[in-house]
């Protein structure tokens, strides 16, 4: 093993150690947030502070040369049917300012209608709802996955989207995915095997980083809601074209947005086509 690849090996050790103890934009992103004052009742006891972070020569070194939402390491497909289409329906909780409610009408609806859901929950997003968060993490329809700590682009330069600057650089972009598996670990249990930056969207070292953490990246097949600005029968066509394997990016953060009325009005016709969903396959773990 070689001088650089050992340094990658123990800063993967020791930041994926530190994390196991313990779309277009749907909110705008905040400074670095501070622990919250105290663990909520669901947690059995203080979680240890995440690692110091460390870098890795490889990887620091390199210049990004691919920025999108389909990248090589970013997966846009999810389990395809048999027997019948299957679809992943994945939904964002951005959090943040204009970001931290919850569109409880679509959640009764995925409850009522039985269908699992992967939820990619924001640091901002559990911060501030944290009851709903352990609820959700412990309702076995549906699995968690990781949607970063200020919910930013993934980047080492700072790139933006949407006008979201990205995270600036390796150190940068550890901590967006492991501050919030700390946060994720602590309030709900969960240690998600899954993560999806704010936007969508990373270079090709920030996707290498990820990797490197131990998680995959859920890209989407069909963006549904486009950050919960569209209608609900734009939503609702969207839901309807999706092909079999699709991986679907929804909102679950948006009340008042056309998604909730968009997918009461979608799931029907999926069903019509014999649709069946699944959950992204192993999106989170209990400790």
């Amino acid at each position: 093993m070689s001088p650089s690849e050992s340094a990658l090996s123990r800063r993967r050790l020791l930041l994926l150690a530190g994390a196991a103890v313990a779309g277009a934009p749907c909110s705008k992103p905040d400074v670095p947030v501070p622990p919250p004052p105290s663990k909520p009742a669901v947690v059995p006891s203080p979680a240890a502070p995440a690692s110091p972070v460390t870098t890795a020569p490889r990887i620091e070194y390199r210049t990004p040369t691919a920025w999108g939402t389909d990248l090589p390491g970013i997966t846009t497909t999810g389990v395809a049917g048999h027997y019948h289409p299957t679809v992943s329906l994945t939904f964002d909780a951005c959090g943040g300012e204009g970001g931290s409610l919850v569109d409880v009408a679509l959640l009764d609806t995925l409850r009522r209608e039985e269908v699992p859901a992967t939820l990619f929950l924001n640091a901002r997003w559990v911060r501030a709802n944290q009851k709903m968060a352990a609820e959700l993490a412990a309702d076995p329809l549906f699995e968690i996955g990781n949607h970063g700590t200020r919910h930013v682009p993934l980047s080492v330069t700072g790139r933006a989207a949407y006008g979201i600057g990205g995270t600036t650089d390796v150190d940068d972009a550890i901590r967006e995915v492991v501050d919030n598996q700390q946060v994720l670990a602590d309030v709900t249990g969960i240690r998600p095997t899954w993560f999806r930056a704010g936007t969508a969207h990373y270079d090709d070292v920030a996707v290498d980083i990820v990797s490197e953490l131990g998680l995959s990246i859920a890209g989407f097949t069909v963006n549904g809601d486009a950050g919960a600005t569209l209608s609900p029968p734009q939503v609702a066509a969207n839901l309807a074209d999706a092909p079999d394997g699709a991986i679907v990016l929804m909102h679950m953060n948006q009340p008042f947005g056309g998604s909730g009325a968009g997918l009461r009005a979608g799931l029907p016709r999926l069903r019509e086509r014999g649709v069946r969903f699944a959950h992204l396959p192993g999106a989170g773990q209990r400790r």
